[in-house]
């Protein structure tokens, strides 16, 4: 926890007059990696709202009348980004009412990746990537996946915990300390997968698309690639072929699907090769909504890549 020491100490100053949080239609969090770590900084004083909650993609969910309801009365909006919910910013900017959104890819002291393009990934529009100019004469994109990052979800914890503290400065001292709690939870959750995952490491593979690498570079995992350049789009014949030439050139131990994509894909990749095929999901589709769910995620990632990738390790 020490990294986050210093960071932590700014969260006592944190006090700003508005309305409380303990209402959950103040609270409000898009999805579930980041309505699990709210719902566990919020521990004890309530339980924010989470527009999504099945299976929805962040890039193309549609807006229910219910969720624009509640989002018309919330005071905190937390996501990843502008360009990880693409389809709730038009929404909340027609809301017309002052609301407090919180980006939490924005986080001090965040690891920001950059885009993959070129070489073993395919070059184009990700989906996922994130471009803005600060004042330093450049286009600072970056890989919006930061959720999938441990590390990162300690710094998005600060960030909850600070933003909460200044909605709701009467629970102050409740928020930091949950989020002082969760840090240390999530420091042991690193240790924990590191070792889990050491039998995996540096065995190539391929994913659907290019979402991993926070959770790759943390843990020392290996990518060989991606197979499409944009989840809209589905490998035709061509790309098919090049890709069953890419596993047997670099040697691919497996070939991931995605619970919400066609999985044949993997299948006809890995015709033919001594690649095996497995399934991987970034966003917890599956995994029940709540504190636990963050947890459940990683760890689950991590036990799809090791029983591919390793299976006896």
């Amino acid at each position: 926890m020490k990294n986050y020491i210093c960071a932590a100490v700014l969260l006592a100053s944190a006090a700003v007059v508005s309305s409380p949080a303990h209402a959950t239609d103040r609270v409000v969090a898009t999805f579930k990696p980041v309505h699990s770590l709210v719902s566990a900084v919020m521990a004890g004083v309530g339980e924010p709202y989470l527009i999504m909650r099945g299976a929805e993609s962040p890039h193309t969910y549609r807006m229910r009348p219910s969720d624009a309801g509640v989002i018309g009365k919330a005071r905190v909006i937390f996501m990843i980004g502008k360009l990880t919910e693409t389809t709730l910013i038009g929404p909340i900017r027609k809301l017309g009412r002052k609301v407090r959104v919180v980006e939490l890819a924005e986080a001090p002291a965040l690891v920001r990746r950059p885009l993959r393009k070129g070489g073993a990934f395919e070059d184009g529009d990700h989906g996922h990537g994130h471009g803005h100019d600060h004042g330093h004469g450049h286009d600072d994109a970056f890989d919006m996946h930061v959720w999938l990052d441990p590390v990162n979800a300690g710094w998005m914890t600060l960030a909850i915990a600070r933003a909460l503290s200044e909605t709701d400065p009467a629970n102050a001292a409740k928020y930091e300390a949950n989020g002082d709690a969760l840090i240390t939870r999530l420091e042991a959750l690193q240790a924990e997968l590191a070792a889990e995952l050491a039998p995996a490491r540096k065995k190539p593979f391929i994913v659907f698309h290019d979402a991993y690498q926070y959770f790759e570079k943390r843990f020392g995992l290996t990518a060989a690639g991606s197979a499409v350049v944009s989840t809209g789009r589905t490998p035709g014949v061509r790309r098919v072929r090049e890709l069953r030439r890419k596993v047997r050139d670099l040697g691919v131990v497996c070939v991931f699907a995605e619970p919400r994509y066609d999985p044949r894909f993997v299948r006809l990749i890995t015709e033919g090769t001594d690649a095996r095929a497995g399934s991987v999901d970034p966003a917890g589709t599956s995994i029940k909504p709540g504190p636990e769910m963050y947890f459940g995620l990683l760890r689950g990632m991590a036990a799809s890549f090791k029983a591919c990738l390793a299976p006896s390790g």
